[in-house]
């Protein structure tokens, strides 16, 4: 026994300065919270959040680590989540105001904006310290970043100082933010009388849109008189739309690559490849749609598509590659993350992009030797850029910003300020030439060690004092967190079907999305056979983090 009371608690004889002792405690904290974290209870699980409980456990029984290096992982550990999470959602994050996703995320915003009122009305109310109700707030809401967040913020204004009641709200309210935002859910069909089998019809022409392809091929007989004898290149000039000619068979002829000087005439039959809100009007310029066989008349000819490897591609304009008339093929659509886009010329490609080559064996063959086309070298990990970004996070987190009214300065803090530099490095760094592709796997790890680290040090930092602040009144914080939970996600449910005129799935898909609760998305995810809620979900997700993140540290700097 004394042997297993020196491997838990500490001794200087079997541990000596102490750092092997802080990492097994680390270790045993991550190792049964992740654990514990995959068990579920109706449906419902905790995951990588039951890390944080775990350690509260082990910090109330005395079992804790060195303290500077409790700080150090800690904070560590957030800037990698944020990171990670930032170099995830960049690439999406403003092309996710466009078109449709401007009233969701609209939406969002007020689900956010409801969630901060609720929580300033309570802390008027309740008479609590603020950190208390932005760690319930962000306990609520299940969003970690926003706790890292208040916590950074709160340290900043005290000199350093950790405010335990901050991690102890969050850990509070944690459980029931999670069942209460299913439970909103439920109450939501309820309330807005939803006809599920009609909303199900109707997010299914929703999910079908979708998942229609963003790039259409079309067989085109030229007919149009005012373009014969032009180019290609003139055509695009007078369309002023995105699209690309594959092949071109004149007549009596074989079909041939085409290029910008490609001269068309009436009677030429040609293949388009646009966006489908294009393909119309190409159409309607050109001539008329027909229906024709190229494989079977393009024998010599093949397409594949090809993996783009070579660094020095990254952020280069597809125009200044010159393909044509270096490898003799034409790239007619480029896959990203999954969706096909438009070889248009000022088009940049990326790292990780999969390009459609057309054209002889032997050119498609050269063409893949130009783009590299291996698999290992994504799989290499590009650690610059990553390490660049957090010491460039890191330096705009602590740049102070002075706003009137409040006494302090302002600072993004560890929290704010990777998390903004991940977001414009995913989305901008390819345009110079900066190498940010990673794998999901590996942004995942990376995530993954992070939130653990993290969690692991605001649960052993917070376990003296959990046990006491519930039986002195901190079991109101339960009720506390039901309220910011429930109250703006059913509020935003109302306006989302009554104002924005939101599919019910879709709906549900956006509220938990503005709350960054995925087991809320699971759940929701569940209740129809379409992806609307996924949708939903994905199209929020980045504005609400961030502004969840920024909320939680305004709070703290307004009312601390």
């Amino acid at each position: 026994m004394e042997f297993i009371n020196d491997l838990l608690w500490g001794s200087d004889s079997l541990w000596g300065g102490g750092v092997a002792h802080s990492v097994l405690v680390l270790a045993i904290v991550i190792a049964f919270g992740v654990m514990f974290g995959k068990v579920k209870i109706a449906g419902i699980s905790l995951g990588v959040t039951c890390v944080l409980f775990v350690g509260i456990a082990l910090g109330h029984f005395g079992i804790n680590i060195n303290e500077h290096l409790l700080h150090f992982m800690k904070e560590f550990g957030l800037i990698l989540f944020v990171y990670s999470i930032g170099l995830q959602v960049g690439p999406s994050f403003f092309a996710s105001f466009r078109a449709g996703g401007v009233k969701l995320n609209q939406l969002a915003i007020i689900v956010v904006l409801l969630g901060a009122i609720t929580t300033i009305s309570l802390y008027y109310i309740t008479g609590l310290p603020i950190t208390t109700m932005v760690g319930i707030m962000s306990g609520a809401v299940t969003n970690t970043p926003g706790l890292g967040a208040a916590q950074q913020a709160y340290s900043d204004l005290a000199g350093g100082a950790d405010a335990p009641d901050i991690a102890t709200g969050y850990a509070v309210a944690y459980p029931l933010g999670v069942i209460g935002a299913i439970l909103t859910i439920l109450a939501l069909r309820y309330v807005l009388r939803i006809n599920s089998k009609a909303e199900e019809e109707e997010a299914g022409i929703g999910a079908d849109a979708h998942k229609n392809p963003t790039t259409v091929r079309t067989s085109v007989e030229i007919q149009n008189s005012a373009i014969d004898g032009k180019t290609v290149e003139e055509i695009h000039k007078l369309l002023l739309r995105d699209f690309v000619i594959s092949r071109i068979c004149h007549k009596d002829s074989t079909p041939e690559l085409v290029d910008a000087t490609t001269i068309l005439h009436c009677g030429d039959k040609i293949l388009v490849v646009a966006a489908p809100e294009d393909a119309e009007a190409v159409e309607m310029l050109l001539g008329k749609k027909i229906e024709m066989n190229w494989h079977d008349l393009s024998k010599d000819m093949v397409s594949r598509r090809i993996l783009i490897t070579k660094p020095e591609l990254n952020g280069m304009r597809l125009s200044a590659l010159q393909i044509r008339s270096s490898c003799g093929v034409t790239i007619t659509r480029i896959n990203r993350a999954g969706i096909d886009l438009v070889a248009a010329g000022n088009l940049e490609l990326q790292l990780g992009d999969r390009v459609t080559v057309v054209g002889p064996e032997l050119s498609v063959a050269q063409a893949e030797k130009r783009f590299g086309n291996s698999l290992k070298r994504l799989r290499h990990p590009n650690l610059i850029p990553i390490f660049i970004g957090v010491a460039l996070g890191v330096i705009l987190g602590s740049i102070p910003f002075h706003l009137p009214g409040i006494p302090q300065p302002v600072k993004l803090g560890l929290a704010g300020g990777p998390l903004i530099v991940a977001i414009l490095i995913g989305r901008y760094g390819p345009h110079y030439k900066l190498v940010t592709y990673t794998t999901m796997s590996a942004n995942l790890m990376l995530r993954e060690i992070g939130i653990a680290l993290f969690l692991a040090g605001v649960g052993l930092g917070a376990g003296d004092n959990f046990v006491p602040t519930i039986l002195n009144g901190g079991y109101m914080w339960i009720l506390y967190g039901a309220l910011i939970t429930i109250i703006p996600l059913l509020l935003g449910g109302i306006i989302g079907k009554m104002l924005f005129k939101l599919n019910y799935f879709t709906l549900i898909g956006v509220l938990s999305g503005s709350s960054t609760n995925p087991p809320a998305l699971a759940f929701s995810s569940e209740q129809t056979s379409t992806d609307a809620p996924s949708v939903g979900y994905a199209t929020v997700y980045p504005l609400a983090m961030f502004l969840r993140v920024l909320v939680a540290q305004l709070l703290i700097l307004f009312f601390a």
